[in-house]
């Protein structure tokens, strides 16, 4: 029996895991994605992905300032009051037109600045790909997102299934590429998710951290790309279209 990764110790549970998360995608996620990316015109889901965004960035600058990123909690701040005002709410994304930057942080990102380690690599139900440091910081992420304090609840159920079904759509083509591509997708996932984190923790222009350390010699994937998976995934920061089990991995704004 060969020697276990050991960045990811319950590899035969997190598989079972993800063909569980698999399942439930190719049964409901995606089909109910690829209907809503057929019917809804673009200029909606465009309006759709640039409110999320904008209560994302709420947590993200909390995120940011809890981590001592100054500038990028300004940033922030910026775009939540230029997009909440100008923006109808949200709907429009004038903070980017206006050349504010957004840094996308999340709880498990701060507690990596701060030195914990992310500990093995674990596929969350449903949730997706993720780590013990990311699945601890989990309930400080949940209560940190406003969507959870929509009242009445059937109009918070109905916004959190939105958000999950427009974050499904638009990973459509990046899975199917993956689908393709990949010959073991899930060694590829795990790999390109753990990648991701550590660059969205480790900047290395900031001379305050250091540079993580390599992966095994037989970790040897440098490419960044979604899990299989279409289930939401961890997403980072709170209301981001970010979490689904198929999550694509775009390099961090810094």
């Amino acid at each position: 029996m060969p020697n276990p990764n050991p960045l990811d110790p319950w590899e035969p549970m997190n598989r079972g895991t993800t063909q569980f998360n698999e399942g439930v995608d190719a049964m409901l996620l995606k089909p109910v994605a690829t209907v809503y990316q057929k019917h809804v015109p673009p200029i909606v889901r465009t309006g759709v992905s640039n409110f999320f965004g904008n209560v994302s960035d709420v947590w993200s600058f909390v995120n940011s300032a809890l981590q001592l990123h100054l500038q990028d909690a300004a940033d922030n701040f910026a775009r939540v009051q230029t997009n909440t005002v100008w923006g109808v709410f949200g709907l429009f994304d004038v903070a980017s037109d206006l050349n504010i930057e957004r840094h996308r942080e999340d709880f498990g990102q701060t507690l990596g600045r701060w030195g914990m380690g992310s500990g093995p690599y674990l596929v969350l139900p449903l949730l997706g790909p993720s780590t013990l440091r990311d699945t601890v910081a989990l309930p400080i992420d949940w209560k940190g997102d406003l969507v959870r304090y929509i009242d009445p609840v059937s109009a918070r159920n109905a916004t959190s299934v939105l958000r999950a079904t427009h974050l499904r759509a638009s990973l459509l083509r990046a899975t199917n590429v993956l689908d393709e591509a990949a010959l073991d997708k899930y060694s590829f996932t795990r790999d390109s998710h753990l990648q991701r984190r550590r660059a969205l923790i480790y900047d290395q222009d900031d001379p305050r951290r250091e540079v993580p350390p390599a992966l095994p010699e037989d970790d040897d994937r440098s490419q960044v790309t979604p899990n299989p998976s279409g289930a939401p995934g961890r997403a980072p920061a709170a209301g981001q279209p970010a979490p689904a089990a198929g999550q694509p991995a775009p390099a961090p704004a810094r």
